[in-house]
Order: structure tokens, then sequence, then C-alpha cells
């Protein structure tokens, strides 16, 4: 766990901005040597479900998971997630968690006002980090148990239940391309699986970006 995360990566080369002292920053350690490699998405499914879960705990609603794995508080970002896998094989010999989430941060930088937010924003309370990363680490290995015991359907059928704008409308763009799609789910490799003018598409994490807007 970092007090203060000064080059916190996320996803697509992403930089994660963090207040020294004010949000969590933590990884954690997995050995997932039972993971075939063509379900690694099933680990992010975990943890996505772990935290919305505890999060869920303090919101009461509008929790969800914009796929692939960031947490969303209605149209804004309350965190973000990413994996780093060492292969052995064609299995995942270890796995890094990286978690960061915003908890008491009051003030974002201009850009990222209209799309970042915090527990603390939304609860105009502050909370205790502590506590927080222990529900999260024990959430996470109930979760994580649940994968080891092959329970593949029911962390699918969690992780779709609360992804962001599932079966609504909504604008999208690929390689330049605005376009309106429905959400229906993911696929077994974590492919995003949308409904485009009556036909069904898969997407992988790079070829389709979100439209929000706010």
């Amino acid at each position: 766990m970092a007090e203060d995360q000064y080059a916190g990566r996320g996803q697509q080369e992403n930089i994660w901005h963090a207040e020294p002292g004010k949000n969590l920053t933590f990884s954690v350690l997995l050995r997932p040597t039972f993971l075939p490699l063509n379900k690694q998405f099933l680990l992010n499914m975990v943890v996505s479900i772990a935290i919305n879960k505890v999060l869920s705990r303090y919101v009461a609603a509008s929790i969800s998971i914009k796929w692939p794995n960031d947490i969303y508080y209605k149209d804004k970002k309350l965190g973000g997630i990413l994996i780093e896998n060492t292969l052995m094989g064609s299995a995942i010999k270890t796995a890094v968690i990286g978690i960061g989430l915003n908890v008491n941060q009051q003030l974002f930088a201009d850009e990222l006002k209209q799309k970042a937010t915090s527990i603390a924003q939304i609860l105009q309370e502050d909370v205790n980090l502590d506590g927080l990363l222990s529900e999260i680490c024990a959430e996470l290995e109930s979760q994580y148990l649940q994968l080891r015991a092959g329970h593949d359907t029911v962390l699918k059928q969690n992780y779709v239940d609360k992804l962001y704008k599932l079966n609504q409308l909504a604008s999208y763009r690929q390689n330049g391309e605005v376009f309106e799609g429905t959400i229906k789910g993911v696929n077994d490799l974590g492919l995003l699986c949308l409904e485009r003018e009556g036909q069904m598409a898969e997407y992988n994490f790079k070829e389709i970006e979100f439209l929000t807007y706010i």
C-alpha cells in the first residue's frame, strides 16, 4: 500500500492520479496456478465484483463496473484495476492486482472534475482507509475462493449484472466512427458483447471507446 503514489499506472498506459494520504493505492499478489490462460479474465471479474460489493455497502446505489475493470458511480470514475500476470506454460504463475480508489479526495484537477469522483464527495464525509482496505481484502479473498472452487458461471453473472450501461442504448467510438449500441454482456474471453443495429458484435479492450456526455 502506498500513502503517496507518484507513478501510478492505469490501463493503456494511462496515468493514475491520487492525492497523497487521501485514497487507497495498493497491490495484491495472487498465485492462481489453477487458472488456465484462456480464463484469465475471470481474475478481473473477481476483483471488480469484490470492490463493487464493498463500495455498495457505503453507497447504496449507482455503483457499477465499467468494462473491463473501472469502478463507476453514475457516470464518474471511482477507481481502477490493473492486473499484470506472470505466465508459466499455459497457466498463470502469479498475478499482481493493482487497485486505485478515490476515497477521501475532495479536489480533482480541472480536466478530471467531470470524469472522477470519490466516496467522500458522494457521502460528504471521510471514510476510514484502513477499515475500507480490510473490507476489500476480505471480500477479494471470498470471491477468489469462489473462483478456485470453479464457480465460473456465478462469477460471470455477478460481473455482468453490475456492468455500466448494461442494456442501455449509449454512444461509442471505434476507429473514429461514433455509433450507438447496447451492452449485452461479455464472452468467456472477456470481450464486450454489444448489440449494434440489430447485430451482435464483440470488442477487445482497445477496440472501443465509451462516450459519456455530462
